[in-house]
């Protein structure tokens, strides 16, 4: 996935540590933040321990950490990063193996915000998309939200309201970006089993780490969850995720509902993108599907969502207080397209109640 930068400006520098033991990376990522006038490279280590002391004596904005490392890995310095510097973000680096996949989603249950997938050694040189993907990671990451009450005020989101005729969903969509792994597991996890409908996912992940996260789904929610395969079924109460590197949308084969996948262009600079798999759930299903947008930067989802709300389909935004970047939902609840806009924890019920019997 990748994203412009240009727009997200920065008053004061943004102070940046990188931590990796590999120093042609170390090397790669300092030159890339560098040269960006935003940002200010405070620090360079090459372990976890020399890191931990570095942020001790320096206040950090973000923090690129590598998880594979001597003396001290990346994992065991995480809760003492955040303990020296409890508001610095935290990106974990991570090649792409089903291990490292792994530990990084274990590293945003524990204080890191985000991950980011290294270049390997071999493709260094070709690494535009990583540059592009650090640079806006690290600010958009950076920049602090502003205490409440130094904040200008602003006009509440114009909600619009669902239709009376409004039909129970048959389908529910969900995209999200950054902090959608933990708020997926945090919303899955809470859905009633009353809620039987299939729900089809695009969350903004490189391949392989789409792989652990259907795993960690499937057990935070206790439903079927799987990597979308093409012409693969998606069956009541199941859960579909579109894999990484591929779009996913929805479509008829015969009397059901099957995935397909394609490499098409990004969309948004991201590759699974929402708004494809929005669009074809509002041509499939309009007014009888439902959108959830929750945390994560950009806009990508908010066309698709916009598809969906003319077909009639209610949007549901997660709230800026819930959000780590309230970007893809702040840009569909500013659209004024949204039904609700919620807190994470207000969303499950939400949807129980849509999907109610007596919804309609």
């Amino acid at each position: 996935m990748t994203m412009h930068a240009s727009a997200l400006p920065a008053a004061t520098p943004l102070r940046v540590m990188v931590v990796d033991d590999s120093a042609v990376v170390r090397g790669l990522i300092a030159r890339i933040l560098s040269a960006d006038p935003r940002i200010e490279l405070a620090a360079s280590c090459s372990n976890g321990q020399m890191a931990v002391a570095q942020a001790a004596r320096k206040d950090m904005d973000v923090i690129i950490l590598d998880i594979e490392m001597p003396v001290m890995d990346g994992l065991t310095a995480l809760p003492l990063l955040l303990q020296a510097n409890p508001r610095a973000r935290i990106i974990m680096a991570s090649t792409l193996t089903q291990r490292n996949a792994a530990i990084s989603l274990k590293a945003l249950t524990l204080g890191a915000t985000d991950y980011i997938a290294k270049p390997t050694t071999d493709k260094l040189n070709a690494s535009e998309e990583f540059r592009r993907d650090l640079i806006y990671k690290v600010i958009a990451l950076g920049q602090r939200k502003a205490p409440a009450a130094a904040r200008r005020p602003q006009a509440a989101p114009t909600l619009s309201p669902r239709p009376k005729a409004a039909q129970r969903p048959r389908l529910i969509a969900i995209g999200s970006s950054t902090g959608g792994p933990q708020a997926l597991l945090t919303l899955l996890g809470a859905l009633p089993a009353s809620v039987e409908c299939p729900i089809v996912i695009a969350q903004h992940m490189p391949a392989t780490f789409t792989t652990v996260l259907a795993q960690h789904i499937a057990r935070a929610s206790n439903r079927p969850c799987a990597e979308a395969a093409d012409g693969m079924e998606i069956k009541q109460g199941t859960i579909c995720l579109a894999p990484g590197d591929y779009h996913l949308q929805v479509a008829r084969q015969g009397a059901g509902l099957v995935a397909r996948l394609s490499q098409t262009p990004p969309e948004n600079f991201c590759r699974p993108s929402v708004d494809p798999l929005f669009r074809s759930v509002a041509q499939l299903f309009g007014a009888e599907s439902c959108a959830v947008i929750l945390t994560g930067m950009g806009s990508d989802g908010c066309n698709g969502a916009r598809v969906m709300a003319a077909a009639g389909a209610p949007i549901i935004a997660q709230d800026e207080a819930t959000s780590v970047v309230w970007g893809m939902p702040g840009a569909v609840a500013n659209a004024g397209i949204c039904s609700a806009i919620l807190p994470l924890p207000k969303i499950a019920p939400h949807l129980a109640s849509l999907c109610a019997k007596d919804a309609a």
